[in-house]
């Protein structure tokens, strides 16, 4: 459980890293680079939609919100481009 708790660490880390380079590439798309500052901003801000004291429903959001503005930003970004940044990541090994 442990390793599986290390692997999908490593492999968001990893992610959060594309997500970057994607933000400093000036072939990013403008409408992505904002959809993932503020995927970004959101995933640290104190501030939610819902507040996390409520049961359930106070995480759900983070886990909800935060992985539909990433694909709703990577619609806009070109594959070639997102593979690129995939494989300076990942060192030219296939992305999940």
């Amino acid at each position: 459980m442990l390793s599986k708790l290390k692997t999908v660490a490593k492999l968001l880390k990893q992610e959060l890293s594309v997500y970057c380079l994607l933000l400093k590439n000036s072939r990013t798309p403008r409408i992505s680079k904002i959809f993932l500052g503020v995927a970004v901003g959101y995933a640290i801000s104190p501030f939610d939609l819902i507040p996390d004291w409520i049961p359930v429903i106070g995480q759900l959001d983070d886990l909800i919100v935060v992985p539909a503005l990433v694909i709703i930003a990577l619609k806009f970004i070109p594959d070639e481009l997102v593979q690129e940044c995939r494989n300076k990541v990942y060192g030219g090994l296939p992305a999940l």
